[in-house]
């Protein structure tokens, strides 16, 4: 199946089961295809046919823009190099999720969840640890039982007693002799960040941008640029988040505001759109604030107002 075949497979399943999504942009080269919006889960969702594509920097601002957004980082595709994705498994590619299709469908739809992930040497399954000490308490086994009924040594044992998921050759043999469920299911929303692994190349910035960023900041807002985003970054101060665009003129400018502000109505946050020269207060309801009114901005409190004032 070709990309823009699953991305209009996903977008149907998403939109059938309740999520707000952003129009399509049409842009290609970007780290996200769309986001969706249900209730508190945020999604920030990137189609590939071969998973491989998934470049270190692009799912790098993925994680970034979803950890500002407070959403969770998605990858769906196909297949990989080394062949089809597999239904009911969890694969991971530079610390983001991916699924294929099909999983993605069952748990939107049916509310199938992946009980499998990949990771080096095989399928593993995240085990209910408790459940696995109540029954070997309960019927009185030892370590060394329970090692000889997986086959393993019996530190392993205590390590999956402690949490650490088991190979899936492993949960089946203490399934098939305890007669009882132990895996547990694997949330595909759910973002393990750690901010510290995704240190990257910040994008280079130069002229109005690396001056309006740098504004920005010393007015106090961390600001997040992004390369590979319809909008140039993100800016936050406190609770406050706001997509952040650098405009041009024209018809150029509308374009851009009209894929922003889209996507500001499912993230749920303000955009602004910060020009050299401004000739309108605001763009189909985005605020447009001129590089002069952001030099006399004497605090954030000054940016917001602004913003507040002229958004639509």
């Amino acid at each position: 199946m070709k990309r823009e075949a699953i991305l209009k497979e996903t977008r149907e399943a998403l939109a059938k089961t309740g999520f707000f999504l952003s129009h399509p942009h049409g842009e290609r080269g970007l780290c996200f295809d769309l986001v969706a919006r249900r209730d508190d889960t945020l999604l920030i969702l990137k189609v590939f046919q071969n998973v491989d594509a998934l470049s270190r920097g692009t799912a790098q601002e993925l994680k970034a823009i979803a950890r500002t957004l407070e959403g969770s980082p998605l990858v769906v595709g196909e297949r990989s190099g080394t062949g089809p994705l597999e239904d009911g498994v969890i694969y991971s590619r530079f610390g983001v999720p991916i699924l294929c299709r099909s999983t993605l469908l069952e748990f939107l739809e049916e509310g199938v969840p992946p009980f499998l992930f990949s990771a080096p040497g095989g399928l593993y399954v995240r085990l209910d640890a408790a459940a696995l000490r109540r029954m070997r308490e309960d019927r009185g086994l030892s370590l060394g039982a329970l090692a000889d009924i997986a086959g393993v040594s019996r530190r392993t044992i205590q390590m999956y007693l402690d949490g650490m998921a088991a190979t899936l050759d492993v949960a089946m043999r203490l399934e098939d002799v305890l007669s009882e469920s132990l895996a547990l299911p694997v949330d595909p929303f759910a973002f393990v960040d750690d901010p510290a692994a995704d240190k990257g190349p910040v994008p280079r910035l130069e002229g109005f941008e690396r001056e309006l960023f740098q504004r920005l900041q010393r007015l106090g807002y961390d600001v997040l640029p992004t390369a590979r985003s319809p909008f140039d970054a993100l800016s936050k101060r406190e609770t406050t988040t706001f997509l952040t665009g650098v405009g041009g003129v024209g018809t150029a400018l509308d374009r851009k505001v009209d894929v922003v502000a889209n996507i500001s109505r499912v993230v749920e946050k303000d955009s602004v759109m910060f020009v050299v020269r401004r000739a309108r207060m605001s763009i189909r309801g985005v605020p447009v604030i001129a590089r002069e009114e952001l030099r006399r901005a004497k605090d954030s409190d000054d940016v917001e107002e602004m913003i507040s004032e002229r958004k639509g």
